[in-house]
This record gives C-alpha cells, sequence and structure tokens, in this order.
C-alpha cells in the first residue's frame, strides 16, 4: 500500500491556476524526485501536500491511510509528514539545540539530541546560536529538525541549493543515511546530477500539471522533458 496517494489535486490563485489535476503515489521507503522548469508548481505542490500554508482547491491527499485535506499543518506534522523549506529556516538567536528541541518528538531532550548528532553535529556546537552557522550547517539544522519530529515521509524542497560541490556531496550522502533509517522521501531540486544520485523514480511537473514519471535515466531523455527545460516548442 501506498504511503502518500495525492489524486487530482489542483491549486488557483485567482486566474491563475497553479496545480492543475496532480496525481502521483510514493511508496514506504522510497526517494522520488520532483523536478521541473520555474514556475512548474513544484513548491506549491509541497504547500499543498502539508498544509503550510494552503490546502488543495481540489482532488484528495491521503497519508498513511488518512485523508488530510484540509488539515492543519501542525495535524498533517504530527501523522508523520514533514518538511524543509528552500530557504535555511532557523531562529538565529537560540542555540542549534533549541531549534531541535522546538520540533522533537514528545519534547524529548534525548530524541532532539540524536537528531543532530545524526546529521554530524558535536556536542561541542549544540550551544551554538543558529545564526552563527555556515549555510551547509543551517541546511543541516533544518534536516536534524525534520529527522527530530521522527516523520515517516520527509519533503525536502531544494535541499542542494546555495552548496558547493562537496557540500552537495555531503548532503547526498546525509539524505541516504535518513532514508536508510527508515524514512520516505520525496524530493524537489533543481541539481539534476543531486537527483539523478538519489531518487529511485522522478516526476516531471510543467505547468500545474505532471509531465511525466518513471525511472530517472528515461525520464530525463523524455523529448517532453528536454522541450519543457530548452523551450523549444514551436507553432504547428
Amino acid at each position: 500500500m501506498s504511503i502518500l496517494e495525492v489524486n487530482d489535486i489542483g491549486k488557483s490563485f485567482g486566474s491563475l491556476k497553479a496545480l492543475g489535476g496532480v496525481s502521483f503515489s510514493v511508496e514506504p521507503g522510497e526517494i522520488l524526485g520532483i523536478a521541473g522548469p520555474n514556475g512548474s508548481g513544484k513548491s506549491t505542490l509541497f504547500n499543498t501536500l502539508t498544509g503550510i500554508p494552503f490546502s488543495p482547491d481540489t482532488g484528495s491527499v491521503v497519508f498513511d491511510g488518512v485523508r488530510i485535506n484540509g488539515m492543519s499543518g501542525e495535524a498533517i506534522a504530527r501523522l508523520g509528514l514533514a518538511r524543509t523549506f528552500q530557504r535555511e529556516t532557523a531562529f538565529d538567536n537560540l542555540t542549534v539545540f533549541e531549534n531541535c528541541m522546538i520540533a522533537a518528538a514528545r519534547g524529548s531532550e534525548e530524541v532532539a539530541a540524536g537528531a543532530l548528532e545524526f546529521m554530524g553535529f558535536s556536542e561541542s556546537q549544540f550551544g551554538m546560536l543558529a545564526g552563527q552557522l555556515s549555510v551547509f550547517e543551517r541546511k543541516c539544522l533544518m534536516l536534524a529538525t525534520a529527522v527530530a519530529m521522527e516523520p515517516k515521509v520527509l519533503l525536502l524542497d531544494e535541499p542542494a541549493s546555495g552548496l558547493t560541490k562537496p557540500e552537495i556531496e555531503s548532503s547526498i550522502g546525509l539524505i541516504r543515511k535518513i532514508n536508510a533509517s527508515g524514512v520516505t522521501i520525496v524530493l524537489i531540486e533543481h541539481v539534476l546530477t543531486f537527483l539523478m544520485s538519489l531518487s529511485q523514480r522522478l516526476m516531471v511537473l510543467d505547468q500545474g500539471r505532471v509531465l511525466t514519471i518513471g525511472e530517472p535515466r528515461s525520464v530525463i531523455e523524455d523529448p517532453r522533458v528536454i522541450e519543457a527545460y530548452l523551450g523549444t516548442r514551436r507553432a504547428a
């Protein structure tokens, strides 16, 4: 049984249809990559799945057997569907440990410390202010706070953005580690090598719709995907 089932969801902002009937499913333990040109609806999709900051207008989202349409983001997170954001979100005036405690399941200091150590933080870093961290360290902190929620599924929105090549390689290792711990992952990314290194299946969105989904190599060689990215459409 799929752990996440998305059925014909739509989202509009006035006359702009950001999502127009998106359907897909995610299997337990899978890493599903999502690609698409700017404005194709990728982040809007994550927003509607997690209820942060809005739900879909139409269609249904079923997570672990529960229909979650219209539920608050907090309630969805408690069920085990967590996410990160494009920007490295953290409370800069709180310590690394305090940031992780905000998200820790059951308010457990042990869970928070375990999540930070899992993401490579040393105890000596626990007392640092989040505002003192590098971009890569802030991304690791964001991952740690998500892991501390003990999610079943983790949605990652462009985790490689702003990173150097060595940092990207490190991020790939961390995400594989999270997945190996039993967390299903859905991943949005513009860095194609990042997606190809991690994804077991790849879905491409274009103009708010699913263009194709399947084995990553076949997907990126699909003429429709090349056309969507390179803008080679021609009038008939």
